[in-house]
């Protein structure tokens, strides 16, 4: 089969179906692009100022590119013969010349020089790119590199902790594109393939470039895009460079908890420098961060009812949160480059980043409609005084109600290295070698620590009476009668008598997780390249890539029960039912959660409880132990492609077409566990898959106007699973009180649910189209369309009827007979599947404009927008009639700036929108679900002046302020906005800084 679907991909850029392919986009556009209306197919050979000698893939290629336009390249870079122009250009500072034909010479700065550049990569490239440039050196124009993505057309962020975290391009989440770090892909501290983009520090990178068509060279590409971080070349710069900038932060909201802060800091520092005669290139930067921020968080268990006037829907439980962040970075950064003769280049990168989290979360878990009485459940809660609108309880009174304060402590430390070696040697004047070897690694730490107070063990202490109110937001307010910061009243204790280790209750006054990643990834990639003289088809590449990737995760749990007695945390064993709040352990100051109206809660030091007063027990639960898991990939990439360069007609063509094949090595190792009669049995296990895709590509560009162009690209790409999917474990459930019962699909024996180490990438055929018009005094219009056809789509919640007839020798005789008279030997294995298609259609838009092109009156002022609409349909081959709604697709984004740069003095504000879309967030036990999150609008905005002249020379200072209108993120289930399930409000953020530049 997977050689059929090869087959069909290779057939989809055959002769005759390449013209249907295009066709169901736009046959016109097409006809536009490779043949001119009217004129016989003829192929010129397009005048060129490149001189002999052709570039390459070079994955440390300069990170801006000159004006001299080159073959189609996965990453813009000049002509080996021509040198990019300094990226430090003396006064006015980072000064950019654009030789754009009918155009004089045009110099701009900062804000306008990071937009012009954008620009020249986007005009230059045959490929759909969109790229953030930095102002000037390590200067980024936002606070993180995720900010200034999320301007771009088609990006869009998830904020995480108040930060912009989770991207989606074109409408596919995180885990539908790539990021490479200098053409290399890089390992993350995430928990999957997503890189999290607070790894690396923002002053690192010149360029930042989202690719969104294909090209055979560009290795490890994404099917919604590939994120591509650039670092400066230091034998690009003209002179020696030394900048410093420092940065003070603080918070819009107070600190929420007493042992929290809303101040913070960022600084840096660079030093380029060129050696033996401008042969010897050093870049040296070094970044410190600690970043704080505030989180007043509400969340709903949910809902109950039927949503009448008789059944109103009401809350299930809630747990108001005020949360204090702190996260500390510190990083740096070298470059070695070395080009003695024009027949060698060498560069050496190596980055290293040590990230530092810490999360203080204290709240109250209130359990309300969750847990009403029953008469199987006779000490559950009662409800009384409901107020009821559109079928909505908008308040109630609640009684028996036994609530779970939380004093927590979350902990992530990681470790991120990237090293990288290119080196190209010119064999003749028109064929190049080029050897990059790369090691990237990243290690992580969580410590994930929950202490619980209470009236009393399992619902034995005080119960309270609440009253709750539903605010405008969708969040309640609460009014309860207990003193929830009385030591006497609230121990050390389970509230709820929710623990259990799998075959008896446990005392679970506090829970302990220690998950631990390794990330490690080693690349070697070879090619080869030259040119054709005299040839329409201007050049060549080949080349071949191998990289090993092996994730190892691990994790180590335990239940937390009161000093004093027993073992294992087990009541039967004698360990106390609670213990007293010790005096230490007060912190003196109470936090109130009075945004939701609870005046205040008892406040503990969360560490001292853990080394003092609670004792730990290993979690051996099944569930716990199938989780550890090693995860390796071993892929070989080959890949040829040749670029075109020449006329059709009259007008300038250039492309480039070519292939990848990709063999891949999956393995996975790890557990199958299962319990049997209270002991818990564990079978290592190992399994691997082989398998090879074919990746065609075409892409093509051609200048119909001056400036003006049409960009088509058709493709072949795919993206692997997420590498929690790929494991083998599983974790295999017998449920003894089922045997006999019928039917048997509704009372099986047997479950069992992990990953699925045969998971195949996501495959999809890709047609993009841009039409790109550049204005002779800058700026530029673009209008592009893309459509993806899915295949391979991975469905997470797969299950299939698997005969468990082997493990019926865990059974008694009798429990045989039973299930085998019941027709129970069958039961249900949960684990993705590759099961899912449809299709990605969106078209986006994008004007950049400094208004001197309107009237010489606006010299300094500017904009940039940009809107897309995106459309999918995705069915799982398990329900083909109903279309899933893709995580981070939202069907509208929008971004706007406005600026005003002049006499060093600079202003901006930006505005970003997106409406709703299916957010991933943290679910119970920390584990990923998904929910709806609402629509947001976002605005930016700073203010600096740069002195031009005098003492101060060099010297710039810089207001900014985030999120200034304030807008939470929320989430809400059951496409019903009322049923707020998250409601996370993080404050605006302010900032000053100084730069100086030596």
């Amino acid at each position: 089969m997977s050689n059929f679907k090869s087959y069909r991909a290779l057939a989809t850029f055959g002769p005759t179906t390449h013209t249907r392919l295009a066709l169901r986009v736009s046959a016109t556009a097409l006809a536009a692009a490779l043949i001119l209306p009217g004129q016989a197919v003829s192929a010129q050979v397009a005048p060129s100022s490149v001189t002999p000698g052709t570039a390459n893939a070079n994955p440390t290629a300069a990170a801006q590119v000159d004006a001299v336009t080159t073959a189609a390249e996965p990453t813009p870079q000049p002509a080996d013969a021509v040198p990019p122009p300094p990226q430090d250009a003396p006064a006015p500072e980072a000064a950019a010349q654009d030789d754009a034909p009918g155009g004089g010479e045009i110099v701009v700065t900062g804000i306008r020089a990071g937009l012009e550049s954008s620009a020249k990569i986007k005009r230059q490239s045959v490929l759909i790119v969109d790229s953030v440039s930095a102002e000037d050196i390590g200067k980024l124009p936002d606070v993180s590199i995720a900010d200034s993505l999320a301007r771009l057309p088609g990006v869009t962020a998830q904020r995480l902790e108040g930060r912009d975290q989770r991207l989606s391009i074109r409408g596919l989440g995180p885990d539908f594109s790539t990021t490479l770090l200098n053409g290399r892909e890089q390992v993350t501290t995430g928990d999957n393939r997503g890189v999290e983009f607070d790894q690396y520090p923002s002053e690192f990178f010149k360029t930042v470039n989202v690719y969104k068509s294909a090209d055979a060279s560009l290795i490890a590409a994404g099917v919604a895009g590939t994120v591509d971080l650039r670092m400066l070349r230091p034998l690009d710069q003209a002179h020696r460079v030394i900048a410093v900038s420092a940065r003070a932060q603080m918070n819009g909201i107070d600190k929420l908890n007493p042992d929290g802060t809303r101040y913070g800091y960022r600084a840096s520092a660079t030093y380029v420098d060129k050696f033996a005669n401008d042969t010897l290139g050093i870049a040296i930067g070094v970044s410190a961060t600690q970043t704080p921020s505030q989180n007043e968080r509400y969340n709903a268990w949910g809902y109950s009812g039927t949503g009448t006037a008789s059944d109103p829907y009401l809350v299930n439980g809630a747990k108001p949160y005020v949360q204090s962040n702190k996260l500390k970075r510190y990083g740096g950064v070298a470059t070695i480059e070395w080009q003695p003769s024009d027949t060698f280049h060498s560069t050496f990168d190596a980055l290293y980043s040590h990230f530092e989290e810490t999360q203080i979360l204290r709240g109250i878990e209130f359990p309300l409609a969750g847990q009403l009485t029953t008469p199987t459940s006779p000490n559950g809660t009662t409800v009384s005084g409901v107020t009821v609108s559109n079928g909505f309880a908008t308040g109630a009174t609640f009684s028996n109600v036994f609530a779970v304060q939380r004093n927590d402590y979350n902990q992530r430390k990681a470790d991120n290295y990237s090293f990288g070696w290119n080196n190209d040697l010119k064999l003749t004047d028109t064929i190049h070698l080029n050897v990059d070897a790369s090691w990237s690694r990243a290690d992580r730490t969580d410590f994930l620590l929950e202490t619980n107070t209470g009236t009393g063990f399992a619902k034995s202490g005080a119960a309270d009476t609440v009253t709750v109110k539903q605010n405008g937001n969708g969040t309640y307010t609460f009014a309860p009668t207990l003193d929830y910061t009385n030591t006497n009243i609230f121990k050390l204790t389970d509230p709820q008598g929710w623990g259990n280790n799998g075959n008896q209750p446990v005392v679970q006054t506090g829970f302990l997780n220690r998950p631990s990643f390794k990330d490690d990834l080693k690349s070697l990639r070879a090619s080869l390249n030259g040119e054709f003289s005299d040839s329409v088809v201007k050049g060549w590449e080949a080349g071949a890539n191998y990289s090993q990737r092996k994730k190892t995760s691990a994790y180590t749990s335990y239940f937390l029960c009161p000093s004093g007695g027993g073992t294992n945390c087990t009541v039967a064993s004698g360990t106390p039912l609670s213990g007293n709040v010790p005096s230490e352990a007060l912190l003196g100051s109470n936090v109130a959660l009075d945004y939701l109206g609870i005046p205040q809660m008892l406040t503990l030091d969360p560490l001292y409880l853990y080394n003092q007063s609670l004792t730990s027990a290993f979690d051996g639960r099944p569930s716990a132990l199938v989780r550890d898991n090693v995860v390796l990939e071993k892929i070989w990439t080959g890949y040829a492609k040749v670029t075109i360069d020449g006329l059709v007609g009259d007008k300038p063509l250039k492309g480039s077409i070519g292939a990848q094949v990709v063999h891949s090595d999956q393995s996975s190792t790890g557990q199958i566990a299962s319990v049997v009669g209270g002991a818990v049995t564990i079978a290592p296990v190992t399994q691997s898959v082989k398998y090879t895709n074919f990746l065609p590509s075409a892409t093509m560009s051609v200048e119909l106007v001056p400036l003006g162009f049409v960009k088509v690209g058709a493709s072949q790409t795919m993206v692997r699973p997420r590498l929690d999917q790929e494991r083998v474990t599983q974790d295999v459930a017998i449920n003894l009180t089922n045997i006999g019962q019928t039917p048997a699909g509704l009372f099986p024996v047997f479950t069992s649910t992990g990953g699925n180490v045969n998971l195949k990438p996501y495959q999809s055929t890709n047609v993009d189209l841009s039409f790109e018009k550049y204005f002779a005094g800058g700026g530029y219009v673009a209008l592009s369309g893309y459509f993806k056809h899915l295949t391979d789509f991975v469905d997470p919640n797969n299950s299939l009827p698997y005969d468990f007839s082997a493990l019926l020798p865990a059974l008694t005789a009798a429990q045989q007979a039973q299930v085998i008279a019941a027709g129970q030997t069958t039961g249900n294995v949960s684990s993705p599947a590759n099961t899912g298609r449809g299709e990605v259609l969106g078209v986006e838009a994008t004007l950049s404009l400094p208004f001197k092109a309107i009237t010489s009156a606006l010299d300094g002022f500017g904009m940039f927008a940009s809107g897309n609409y995106t459309q999918s349909t995705i069915k799982y081959g398990s329900n083909p009639t109903e279309a899933i709604t893709l995580p981070g697709l939202s069907k509208y984004t929008a971004s706007g700036t406005i600026y005003f740069e002049k006499w060093g003095f600079q202003a901006r504000a930006n505005y970003r929108y997106r409406s709703s879309f299916l957010a991933e967030v943290a679910g119970l036990s920390a584990n990923p679900t998904y929910r709806t999150a609402r629509s947001e609008g976002i605005l930016d905005a700073q203010i600096g002046y740069e002195f031009q002249s005098g003492p101060l020379a060099n010297f710039a200072i810089l207001a900014q302020a985030k999120n200034l209108t304030d807008r939470p993120f929320v989430t809400y289930q059951n496409d019903d906005p009322r049923q707020v399930i998250d409601y996370q409000r993080y404050g605006r953020d302010y900032y000053v800084g100084i730069t100086y530049k030596f």
